[in-house]
């Protein structure tokens, strides 16, 4: 198709190219969408009303169990939408900047809001994609990927449901449009899949709330202008981008502050400065301790007054809070948080009447809530030895003989580091690109769930240190051990694979034998080299003697230095790895005499090689 100047019109090859881009979130947002699955469905007048009784349920429910909580920035939030593509519903984005918490208080209310409206079906993504699956990745079976995993998780019921692949669809599953999800949602829910295994380490996080909400805010006192305490009383929540305003501060923002030695232009002016707790989430306070600011020129003398470190330590942190709400409200024009506008107002306000009728007295300041509360700052400090302690489960402060950890979560987070560790010890199926679990038994209805729990809780098994052993004494070429059977049916199995590795050797003894007397015979010389120098030690004392199987010798060097290299029928000779010999001795002399891996590697062998004092003359 051409156009009246005779081009070629490239809108539908434009659109058809655009259709394969994805709207992507923006970094630190996470988008929630709640759907009401009616049966017999509702025309969207009704449904419509329905959602705005819901919202209503929900943003009242949040601000129950968030009375006093502090957003890093956007709060929770829902609003009714009715697009063309998708039925009535419910969406909110919450942008959580630093504060992962956040995000996953997102996700508690949904899985709370679930719980109590059996027709509420919910999905919840960020920035990465499938945030919750991601959490249990090493569970999850091989054909949920992240180019197979968009629209599949749902939270219905306070539970965890994921959609199987499509038996239609072949072996490989293909992504899902939100509207195809929903579908499938409403017309087959009982073919989703649920299991306890993913859905507990997708749901870990969640654990310790609501508790976690309280124990997440940290109080702490500074001396701060009394207009900034009287605005801080009023909006608590201003904190918030107050402190993120300090936080990204860069130089032109900052450079108002110390343009002027006179404080007449500021709107908190170090002036009438007045002591009271300030309440912070603990990722808002770590924010704001942890920059460090010049006094502008008004606050200069002021902190060189104050007689002690602690009294300085407050002054110091009221003047970077001071200096965040100075930032914040210079660009009140700009800004979109609510909190920010109603900080403004307020201003206003106190200009307008004046600060004799508007602020608050020191007997009112000592009666507010929490005025003179300091929490504890411990928290912030990392002390390498007491993390050591923490991961020998020892309590902080406590003897040897006192086990248990000094932080519940900490307990519960090395426990969850070490049992993943040991599970993909024991994946024999784990490569070099991470672990490999079987797939999900997606065929079976929701009635044989429980059996698919079953299998995957069995999957986890107890580190076998035994087998860990065995194999690093294969990578460093050392003899095993023999190992006495105990059970009839293993010792058939053995004999069975040495009957079957006997034959499989002697049947290539033939055409691989000039290769193996090159090998015996430059075995014999690195062996006569090494006995030399008296590092090889052939006879090793009672604790360095290896067990030797009944048909082995004990000199297995007289073997070699016949050049004999043919596996005996039962248990075979020992074989010599020449390369890794060489490769052992030339990490050892690249050492140059100093300590290396190859040097600690061969000591724990019970080898010790003399230093190479002639290296020059190769």
């Amino acid at each position: 198709m051409a156009s009246k100047d005779g081009s070629e019109d490239l809108a539908p090859d434009l659109t058809q190219s655009m259709q394969g881009f994805e709207r992507r979130l923006p970094e630190n947002c996470v988008e929630y969408f709640l759907f009401l699955v009616e049966e017999p469905e509702l025309d969207r007048r009704r449904q419509i009303s329905k959602l705005e009784e819901l919202r209503r349920s929900a943003l009242q429910f949040s601000k129950g169990i968030l009375a006093d909580y502090i957003w890093q920035k956007d709060e929770f939030n829902l609003e009714v939408r009715n697009d063309s593509n998708l039925p009535p519903h419910l969406h909110g984005i919450t942008e959580y900047g630093d504060s992962i918490e956040d995000e996953w208080l997102v996700v508690y209310l949904l899985r709370e809001l679930s719980r109590s409206n059996p027709r509420l079906w919910a999905r919840v993504s960020d920035s990465d994609g499938e945030f919750l699956l991601i959490e249990a990745a090493g569970v999850l079976p091989k054909w949920l990927s992240p180019e197979t995993d968009q629209n599949r998780t749902w939270i219905h019921q306070s539970k965890l449901y994921i959609i199987p692949p499509d038996k239609d669809a072949g072996s490989r599953p293909h992504r899902l449009s939100l509207p195809d999800a929903l579908s499938l949602v409403k017309s087959t829910p009982g073919t989703l899949v649920h299991s306890d295994l993913v859905e507990a380490e997708a749901f870990y996080r969640l654990e310790k709330y609501p508790e976690h909400i309280a124990s997440s805010l940290h109080h702490s006192v500074v001396k701060i202008p009394r207009n900034l305490a009287f605005v801080l009383h009023e909006r608590p929540k201003a904190v918030a981008p107050a402190v993120e305003a300090f936080y990204l501060r860069d130089d032109a923002s900052i450079r108002p502050l110390y343009s002027s030695p006179s404080d007449t232009e500021l709107h908190f002016p170090p002036r009438d400065l007045v002591s009271v707790s300030v309440k912070f989430t603990r990722v808002l306070f770590s924010q704001l301790r942890s920059q460090r600011l010049d006094p502008p020129p008004p606050w200069t003398e002021l902190l060189a007054k104050e007689p002690t470190p602690e009294a300085r330590y407050r002054l110091e942190m009221g003047m970077k809070l001071a200096c965040g709400f100075e930032l914040m409200v210079n660009r009140l024009d700009t800004t979109d948080s609510r909190v920010a506008r109603e900080v403004g107002i307020i201003l206003d306000d106190i200009k307008e009447e004046g600060d004799v009728n508007m602020l608050s007295s020191d007997q009112d300041i000592e009666a507010w809530k929490d005025s003179s509360r300091e929490d504890d700052e411990s928290w912030l400090d990392i002390d390498y030895q007491d993390f050591e302690r923490e991961l020998e489960g020892k309590a902080k402060g406590g003897s040897s003989a006192e086990r248990g950890f000094g932080d519940a979560r900490t307990q519960a987070d090395l426990r969850k580091i070490v049992s993943r560790f040991e599970s993909f010890l024991n994946d024999e199926s784990a490569g070099v690109e991470g672990a490999e679990l079987s797939d999900m038994d997606s065929d079976d209805d929701s009635e044989d769930d429980d059996e698919d729990d079953d299998e995957y809780e069995d999957k986890i098994v107890s580190f076998d240190e035994e087998a860990f052993s065995r194999m690093m004494k294969e990578m460093m070429g050392l003899p095993e051990e023999a190992e006495p059977t105990a059970r009839g049916t293993t010792a058939e199995n053995e004999s069975s694979v040495s009957a079957s590795e006997s034959t499989r050797h002697l049947n290539e003894a033939d055409s691989t034998r000039s290769d193996e007397d090159d090998i015996g015979k430059l075995a014999s010389q690195f062996e006569a080299e090494l006995n030399e120098h008296g590092a090889l030690q052939l006879d090793p004392g009672p604790q360095q003697r290896p067990m030797l199987k009944e048909t082995e010798s004990p000199r297995h060097t007289s073997a070699m230095e016949r050049g004999e290299t043919e596996h005996s029928d039962d248990e075979g000779e020992l074989d010599i790895d020449y390369n890794l010999a060489k490769n052992l001795l030339e990490s050892f002399k690249g050492q140059a005499g100093m300590a290396g891996p190859a040097g600690n590697m061969l000591g724990m062998m019970g080898i010790r090689l003399p230093r190479d004092e002639d290296s020059g003359e190769d």
